[in-house]
C-alpha cells in the first residue's frame, strides 16, 4: 500500500462521519491529504451513486453489493491506490466495512473482503442509536436516499454488524461516541491520527 496513511469514517445514518471527514480533511490540507466518499470520486463512481441512491431502482441485495464494489474498485484504481504510493494521506468517507454492514449485516448477504483492497490504517465507527441518527437528519431537513428510507430494524442490524466489526479489529477501529459534539469528536480523532501523521515525516 506504498508509504500513505489510509483513514476510514464508517457509521449509521446522521452519526456525523462526513462532518468529521470534512473536518479531518480541513485540518490536514498542509498534507496535501486526499478526501474521498463512498460510492463516488470517480466518473463512474457518481454515476453508480445516482444509481444506487437516488434512483427509485429496486435492487436485488447481492446485485447493490456488487455495484458498491465496483464503484470502489474503480475509486482505488483512480484515485486511493496512486495516491497512496505517493505517500499522501487519504481520507474517506466510507469504505468496504460499509459494505460489510449494509449488505452484509442488513440485508444478510454473504460479503468477503476482496484480497484487492487494501485495508485502511486506521478506521473510526461513529456509534449513534439509529433512532438519534433519524432524528438529527430529521432536524437538519435532509431528504432520505433509498439506503436512509429502509426500516429500523435494517439500520439496527448494520449498526449491530458495525460493532462485531470494530469488536473484531480493535487495533484498526477506533469507536467514537457520536452524541458528543462534534468537536470532542474531532479531537478523539486527532488524538490518533496526529502521532501517525508525524511518523509519516
Amino acid at each position: 500500500m506504498g508509504h500513505g496513511l489510509f483513514i476510514t469514517f464508517e457509521g449509521t445514518e446522521g452519526s456525523g462521519k462526513t462532518t468529521q471527514v470534512e473536518l479531518l480533511g480541513e485540518k490536514l490540507s498542509y498534507r496535501q491529504a486526499v478526501v474521498v466518499r463512498e460510492p463516488g470520486g470517480t466518473e463512474l463512481g457518481e454515476r453508480m451513486r445516482e444509481l444506487l441512491l437516488t434512483s427509485g431502482m429496486e435492487l436485488d441485495g447481492e446485485a447493490e453489493m456488487y455495484l458498491f464494489m465496483a464503484a470502489r474498485r474503480q475509486l482505488l484504481h483512480e484515485v486511493i491506490t496512486p495516491a497512496l504510493a505517493l505517500g499522501r494521506i487519504v481520507i474517506a468517507d466510507r469504505y468496504h466495512d460499509s459494505t460489510l454492514a449494509y449488505q452484509g449485516g442488513g440485508r444478510g448477504v454473504p460479503v468477503a473482503w476482496p484480497a484487492t483492497f487494501p485495508r485502511p490504517n486506521m478506521t473510526f465507527l461513529l456509534a449513534l442509536p439509529v433512532e438519534s441518527g433519524r432524528d438529527r437528519q430529521l432536524r437538519a431537513g435532509k431528504s432520505a436516499d433509498r439506503v436512509e428510507r429502509e426500516s429500523i430494524d435494517f439500520h439496527a442490524r448494520v449498526a449491530a454488524e458495525y460493532e462485531r466489526l470494530a469488536a473484531a479489529e480493535p487495533a484498526r477501529f477506533m469507536r467514537l461516541d457520536a452524541s458528543e459534539t462534534r468537536e470532542e469528536v474531532h479531537h478523539k480523532v486527532m488524538s490518533r491520527v496526529s502521532p501517525a501523521v508525524d511518523a509519516l515525516s
